[in-house]
């Protein structure tokens, strides 16, 4: 399996990655899921140089030019509500991509010490024999990311499998490797931060996405 931290090459994508973080800009929703989407269109990009491509021919006014242009179905799957915004900038490189939609969420008993994964919703396309990128914001304890996968695997079996993440922890990231096909899964993360919480969040991260997305829930 192949895990990319992006952060560890200077880019213009650490901009992004620092005000996401930053809990002086945290008040702007707005400005957060625009960063988080530009996240996500960046890392359309670097996935897309590693599809399969075939060479058409495209008409000109003036003749005829040779593209190699994206060969493998795409289906791009977000896990709500917080990676939605992650999910727009993707579609605005992979507009060609089906899309699946997966509501998985923690349920913390009373005193907030302890959860469990609940997956509720799933409309998805056949993913059998597709390149499937699940794109999602935060890759924590990857509790969220193994139960969404397995859901997903009731549409198919995947040629290929790509997680998008803008933050991941090092647990997270090991806990996928335990879980997810090493031939055909590559990981790619914003950036890789060392710790969890004693309440499963990334430290140092960034808090809550879907939280500083969307606002608060009860």
């Amino acid at each position: 399996m192949i895990v990319y931290n992006l952060s560890e090459n200077n880019s213009i994508l650490n901009q992004f990655i620092a005000e996401i973080r930053d809990i002086n800009v945290h008040d702007d929703r707005l400005r957060f899921r625009k960063n988080i989407e530009r996240i996500g269109e960046i890392m359309a990009y670097e996935i897309s140089k590693t599809l399969n491509y075939t060479t058409v021919t495209v008409s000109t006014p003036l003749g005829v030019s040779q593209i190699p242009l994206p060969s493998d179905p795409v289906v791009l799957a977000t896990i709500l509500r917080a990676g939605l915004p992650f999910h727009h900038g993707f579609l605005e490189f992979f507009d060609k991509a089906e899309n699946a939609f997966i509501s998985a969420s923690r349920r913390y008993n009373k005193e907030h010490t302890s959860f469990e994964i609940a997956v509720e919703y799933l409309s998805s396309p056949s993913i059998e024999g597709k390149t499937l990128l699940i794109v999602d914001p935060m890759l924590a304890t990857c509790g969220s990311l193994e139960l969404s996968y397995k859901t997903l695997l009731t549409r198919g079996e995947p040629a290929a499998i790509h997680i998008a993440c803008t933050i991941a922890s090092y647990k997270g990231i090991e806990t996928a490797k335990k879980i997810l096909p090493k031939e055909k899964t590559t990981i790619w993360a914003a950036a890789i931060d060392p710790d969890l919480n004693d309440k499963a969040y990334i430290v140092p991260g960034l808090g809550d996405a879907g939280d500083l997305a969307y606002g608060g829930k009860l």
